[in-house]
């Protein structure tokens, strides 16, 4: 049976509460958002995300500011085919991708994350019909877009932990070295399966409510949008789930949805999905474990319940290099 992860740890996220602005950088995200209110200007709060993006809410608009060294160049197409994805993915408010302080920033209509406190209404099945949707969609019919993100973050996720100390560490790194050479396969001649439209970074908190409330699920964050090996989108749960993280009857739900609403990712028909999904599953894990033992050792702790799970599947992984499930 799937061991359900603790209260906080649940596979969702959600912008939560924020504090006021400050910095050149934080009230130039805000001063971004005026013209795009009506009436008046509420208060502008800064809200909790990954600490290489800053997000500024003003009202009904948010506008973030990506990680530095975005590609603004690479950014705009995946924006301007965002806009054309309707009912899959939220559009933009401008298709204009702003300098604030050096930094790359959009600006975006407000939504309403999955509820990280209530993991068991994650919308699991509508976010697997959206990726059927989104994968539906001919590269063809939006802008030239760069390769998705999914496959290269795996390696400079583990150079992090290249030199770090203790056996946590060197698990992950000898998992890692099971897995092939990944950066090729964001390399459309380096052969694979075929490329189509891939979010590039899926997981539950990258899906909204809009409009908030009452609105429909759409997809959301567009910095790795691109070509490639779609069985990529549905990595992160394929590897919870062979991690024993995500309940069986969560993922069955999730796989039936996808193929139900006709996602093209896992081959023919009547196919072994794990054919597809077994090297991004593999890592995917060795990803998300080495960045819990970054942040177990730059936070001067011992691994959490969750962290020493996935880091156990990346022992199994060296030990075997054999299938994740």
């Amino acid at each position: 049976m799937a061991r359900r992860l603790p209260p906080g740890r649940a596979p969702v996220t959600a912008l939560g509460t924020g504090r006021a602005p400050t910095g050149d950088l934080e009230l130039g995200l805000a001063a971004l958002a005026l013209p795009h209110l009506a009436g008046a200007s509420p208060e502008p709060v800064v809200m909790p995300t990954r600490n290489d993006v800053v997000i500024v809410k003003v009202g009904e608009v948010v506008v973030k500011a990506h990680a530095p060294g975005m590609d603004a160049a690479a950014l705009r197409p995946r924006l301007a085919a965002s806009a054309r994805l309707g009912g899959i993915m939220l559009p933009p408010l401008d298709l204009a991708v702003a300098d604030v302080a050096g930094r790359a920033a959009t600006v975006w209509p407000a939504g309403e994350p999955v509820d990280p406190g209530d993991p068991d209404a994650a919308p699991w099945q509508d976010a697997a019909r959206l990726l059927a949707a989104l994968h539906a969609v001919p590269l063809d019919a939006l802008p030239p877009l760069p390769p998705a993100g999914g496959p290269a973050r795996v390696p400079r996720t583990v150079a992090r932990i290249r030199h770090a100390p203790g056996a946590a560490a060197a698990t992950v790194r000898a998992a890692a070295a099971t897995l092939p050479a990944l950066d090729a396969l964001d390399d459309p001649a380096g052969g694979g399966p075929e490329r189509g439209l891939t979010h590039g970074d899926w997981h539950m908190g990258q899906l909204v409510r809009h409009p908030p409330g009452a609105g429909a699920w759409v997809l959301i964050d567009v910095d790795d949008l691109g070509h490639g090996d779609q069985a990529w989108d549905l990595a992160r749960p394929a590897a919870w789930f062979a991690s024993g993280l995500l309940a069986p009857e969560v993922w069955q739900g999730f796989l039936s949805a996808y193929l139900g609403a006709g996602g093209r990712a896992l081959g023919a028909p009547g196919a072994d999905p794990w054919e597809r999904l077994d090297l991004p599953a593999r890592a995917l894990t060795v990803q998300l474990a080495a960045a819990a033992v970054a942040a177990a050792l730059r936070e001067e702790r011992e691994p959490d319940e969750v962290e020493r799970i996935l880091i156990d599947t990346c022992a199994r992984i060296a030990g075997t290099q054999g299938r994740a499930r």
